[in-house]
């Protein structure tokens, strides 16, 4: 472990300007991602902040009907919310598909958003990462990629996002609240959060340095049958090999997000209109432009078998 400094603030402005002040720090909550990465030296912070003081964890209605979800929120908290299993179950649901009842105990709403991804050359220092070391190279391009993404790659990166909350909130259209080292707040739409990787892979949201999460707030409850089902290699505490969270209206109508293809939560707002198509018409706009590997080519059938079942369930 590399020596840090660490201070705790008392208002989320102070928080973003200490950010700013301290080339290399960073913000820490539940820690359940960043800790681990501290300890295997690929972060190497200089200065922690404290953020977890900041009152950040309330869940309230906003006045336009939807639900304002402080960024401190931990995940057991917001998958265990009467209003969020009532109006917004897609998102439950996913929590509960996520890691274990301990770390969701300790993880939080903007650190769930903001994990890193869990590709095994990017946690060994040994391989070649351009998220991790730019200009390295990328391992798994032609490595061991069977977990990998098959959309929205590049030639720099074929890493996937982790997060099975951050699908259930792209499928709600959230946005996300920041506040800025000026005190200057921002609210990013979801879609805009997380970057796909380019030629800068280690680049991965468009947030700005010191930027730091307030809230993330749903619009109103969109209503239909909400349902996330995640394929992955054994029952609990496994990351997607495929995820898919939708919402089915009574006519057939509605929207689907996908988890474990691509560089971010995965939605194109055109394959919704193909829902009442079936499974095959809406993977193949939403697949339109896969790239995958040899090893991960299995995944474009997996999501249109995983779609299907999803459909069957919603007309019961």
């Amino acid at each position: 472990m590399k020596p840090f400094s660490y201070e705790r603030p008392n208002s989320p402005a102070a928080a973003a300007a200490a950010a700013a002040r301290v080339d290399g720090a960073k913000f820490v909550a539940g820690g359940t991602n960043l800790l681990d990465l501290m300890k295997l030296q690929i972060e190497t912070p200089k200065h922690l902040i404290d953020v977890n003081r900041l009152g950040l964890d309330k869940i309230e209605a906003t006045s336009d009907g939807g639900l304002r979800i402080g960024a401190l929120v931990r995940n057991t908290d917001l998958a265990a919310d009467h209003t969020v299993r009532r109006d917004y179950a897609v998102l439950s649901r996913a929590l509960l598909a996520g890691a274990n009842g301990q770390l969701r105990n300790q993880a939080t709403t903007a650190g769930n958003l903001l994990q890193r991804t869990r590709c095994p050359y990017f946690y060994d220092t040994n391989q070649p990462c351009n998220k991790r070391r730019p200009g390295s190279g990328c391992g798994a391009l032609h490595g061991f990629s069977r977990q990998h993404a098959i959309v929205g790659v590049s030639d720099a990166c074929i890493a996937t996002h982790p997060s099975d909350m951050a699908v259930a909130m792209r499928l709600l259209d959230a946005t996300v609240e920041t506040v800025s080292a000026g005190g200057a707040e921002r609210r990013i739409p979801i879609a805009d959060l997380h970057r796909l990787p380019g030629d800068t892979p280690q680049i991965e949201t468009s947030l700005n340095p010191g930027e730091l999460i307030t809230a993330v707030t749903l619009p109103k409850p969109l209503g239909g049958k909400q349902i996330y089902r995640k394929v992955r290699d054994r029952a609990s505490f496994a990351f997607a090999l495929v995820s898919v969270a939708a919402i089915v209206q009574r006519d057939g109508s509605g929207r689907v997000a996908l988890g474990g293809v691509a560089h971010k939560p995965w939605r194109v707002e055109a394959a919704d209109s193909e829902m009442p198509r079936g499974a095959k018409a809406v993977t193949a706009q939403l697949l339109a432009d896969a790239r995958p590997t040899e090893q991960n080519a299995y995944k474009r059938p997996l999501v249109e078998r995983t779609l299907g079942a999803v459909l069957a369930e919603a007309k019961g």
